[in-house]
């Protein structure tokens, strides 16, 4: 059988912390962050551990 290949998008998106748990960061940060208040871009800053079957996915498109 080939080898599968590591999805790209997934790859740029997540990280996979040295315990193997699925760190992904909140979406709506990238742009149009002056009309957001401070609360909420504090609120959506830093990185979200995901478990069950999300990770199972990603670590499967990762080719974890």
């Amino acid at each position: 059988m080939p080898k599968l290949k590591t999805h790209s998008g997934t790859k740029d998106r997540v990280r996979i912390s040295k315990n193997g748990k699925v760190r992904i960061g909140h979406p709506n940060m990238n742009h149009f962050l002056g009309k957001k208040s401070g609360s909420r871009k504090r609120r959506l800053s830093g990185l979200q551990t995901h478990t069950g079957t999300i990770a199972k996915t990603v670590k499967k498109s990762l080719g974890i």
